[in-house]
């Protein structure tokens, strides 16, 4: 990963878009597989509707993602809006919930990549050239990597899944004790 040639792009007088992707990787202790489903929100100009990024394949897919900002040295707790107009995601929960006890991708790893138009594959223009810059699999902004918390609600037309970090997961200790003021009791006060 390199973060230089995006941080260059971007404070060009007219930087190209910034694509947006997800990966949702399944845990094998908990979903029974480690399977990863890769899809983005945005269009692409040829008509297939995928994008290839860094030789990997993202599923055209209506998601809305929010809540990623940090404000007030708080753990960003982003919300996942995907739409299940065609079962995609309820199947991926029946499955899931086949091979477990019921616990709907909680635990399931979902990774936000960011990158320039200018960095994807060639094969996503017409004549499999890349007009806006030479393609670039290394060119992207810092992964942001959260774990699914809860799905929050599931009907027909969406499903709304609360993320957060590895480190804000309820019932997470880390390093695997919980710290109190009676384990220190000097935290806290200061002497003047």
């Amino acid at each position: 990963m390199s973060t230089a040639p995006v941080f260059s792009e971007v404070q060009k007088i007219n930087p190209s878009a910034i694509i947006e992707l997800f990966t949702l990787q399944l845990d094998n202790s908990l979903h029974g597989a480690t399977t990863t489903y890769r899809f983005h929100s945005g269009s692409n100009l040829n008509a297939n509707g995928q994008i290839v990024w860094a030789g990997n394949s993202y599923l055209r897919f209506p998601i809305e993602a929010t809540g990623f900002a940090y404000q007030r040295g708080q753990i960003p707790r982003p919300k996942l809006i995907v739409s299940n107009a065609l079962g995609t995601i309820s199947a991926i929960l029946l499955t899931v919930n086949q091979t477990t006890t019921g616990n709907d991708l909680t635990g399931a790893t979902v990774t936000r990549i960011r990158t320039m138009a200018r960095f994807l594959d060639a094969v996503n223009f017409p004549g499999s050239s890349n007009p806006l810059g030479t393609p670039d699999p290394t060119a992207e902004f810092k992964r942001q990597i959260y774990v699914i918390d809860r799905k929050a609600a599931e009907n027909r037309d969406v499903v709304e899944f609360e993320l957060a970090g590895a480190i804000d997961m309820a019932g997470v200790r880390a390093p695997k004790r919980q710290c109190t003021r009676a384990l220190f009791p000097s935290i806290g006060t200061f002497t003047q």
